[in-house]
């Protein structure tokens, strides 16, 4: 198959990655791929929201089936104008506008789930001429405050206050004065949870559905979970405190309404979804949906899943999911971000990256998220650089190698957390 992936982080390089080891495929053109896929394939320069051009990319390399790694083309209707095209008959991994909804509006995923009895925080949704209501609406909450951004903001709009006085401040900077780039026009604010988070992820037709593996991701810049949000700073897997219990009830409190809720709605969706969870007790609640495989989870599930992922693609799209056999390795994994000094605010990028050829020795795979080749050099071009995902046969193990891989790599200002699954571990 001819295969047309788009996105450029280290989510797409590990599906990239993954995609080449497939005996089905005949070409892999990414979209527009960074510094560590030009191995993989033909890089294509494409704006992701421009859909005529990727239409005519379409036409002109007779691609068959579309992977769409990013959320902002699904939210804006990728997968309806090229299923709808009269010119393209092409397959896309990744739900339509309806059901990529879950993710592009906070507001709707919460109203969502409260249709169809599925376990979440309470919550309130303002606009922003609804200032005085939204503070108001504070005092039926105890400190910490949860506040989110309705819309997409790159992993980065939430934001979880001490006191009423920052979460004003917080209301003003997302209703009045456009943070996130305008996804805050309207907020979500929840009550906030006490308990450890998981993310799980399930690939679906919107009938059948199989369970990938679970993971657990660490969103702040700094040890301990301190500092800003960020896309994420790492990610482990399995996740120790995944009971059996705890599993079952998201499967059938979670899980299967979900997709079930999709159907009764007649929404269709043919894509991944992504769970953010968070365990209160023994019990499961939704933090968020996502419509699309996180980052940098990905980097530590696909090297897990032994199976051929463009056949599960394949399967997906053509209505044969349930015949499809996933078979999931059991070592573990895990990844630590290396990210450029200053992020997730300002920093520089056009540095130098210099990787020591001993990485080769490593049990693992470097993946990268933020860079660029020129010259013969690659060179940081995002504040995620690169994303190192070391292996074992148990978390321990897999944690160790990829603090190794880390040791390995050097660009001016990098850093990366150094608590990376040390919770889990302490779990086990």
């Amino acid at each position: 198959m001819n295969v047309l992936l788009l996105g450029s982080g280290g989510r797409e390089h590990a599906i990239a990655w993954k995609l080449s080891q497939s005996s089905l495929l005949r070409s892999l053109h990414l979209a527009s791929g960074n510094g560590g896929t030009s191995d993989l394939g033909v890089s294509a320069n494409l704006d992701l929201l421009d859909f005529p051009s990727i239409e005519r990319y379409i036409r002109k390399h007779d691609i068959e089936l579309v992977v769409v790694g990013p959320e902002a083309p699904l939210v804006a209707g990728i997968a309806d104008y090229l299923e709808e095209s009269t010119k393209v008959n092409v397959k896309v991994v990744g739900p339509r506008k309806a059901g990529a909804m879950i993710e592009g509006s906070k507001e709707f995923a919460k109203k969502f789930m409260a249709r169809h009895n599925i376990p979440t925080a309470r919550y309130g949704s303002f606009g922003e001429e609804e200032f005085d209501d939204a503070v108001a609406f504070l005092d039926t909450f105890n400190p910490p405050y949860v506040i989110k951004a309705d819309g997409l903001a790159a992993g980065k709009g939430v934001v979880i206050t001490p006191s009423k006085t920052e979460a004003k401040k917080t209301l003003r900077s997302m209703l009045s004065e456009g943070a996130f780039d305008g996804a805050g026009k309207r907020v979500v604010i929840e009550e906030f949870l006490d308990g450890k988070e998981v993310s799980m992820f399930a690939v679906t037709d919107g009938h059948s559905f199989h369970l990938l593996p679970s993971a657990k991701d660490y969103k702040r810049v700094g040890d301990g979970n301190s500092g800003d949000n960020t896309g994420g700073m790492g990610a482990v897997s399995p996740v120790s405190f995944l009971t059996e219990e705890f599993q079952e009830k998201t499967l059938n409190q979670i899980i299967i309404p979900t997709i079930k809720g999709l159907a009764k709605e007649s929404i269709p969706y043919v894509g991944f979804l992504f769970f953010g969870l968070i365990k209160v007790g023994s019990d499961p609640f939704v933090i968020e949906y996502n419509c699309r495989l996180g980052d940098p989870e990905t980097e530590v599930i696909l090297p897990r899943i032994k199976s051929d992922l463009l056949h599960l693609f394949d399967n997906l799209c053509s209505g044969l999911l349930s015949e499809y056999d996933l078979v999931v390795d059991d070592r573990a994994a895990s990844t630590v971000v290396l990210a450029s000094e200053g992020y997730p605010g300002s920093y520089q990028k056009e540095l130098e990256i210099r990787i020591d050829e001993a990485v080769s020795q490593i049990d693992g795979h470097v993946f990268h998220s933020g860079t660029r080749e020129s010259r013969r050099k690659l060179l940081t071009n995002g504040g995620r650089v690169l994303a190192l995902t070391g292996r074992g046969n148990n978390l321990k193990e897999a944690i160790k190698n990829s603090y190794a891989l880390a040791e390995l790599i050097q660009f001016q200002g990098a850093f990366y957390r150094t608590d990376i699954g040390q919770d889990v571990l302490e779990d086990a």
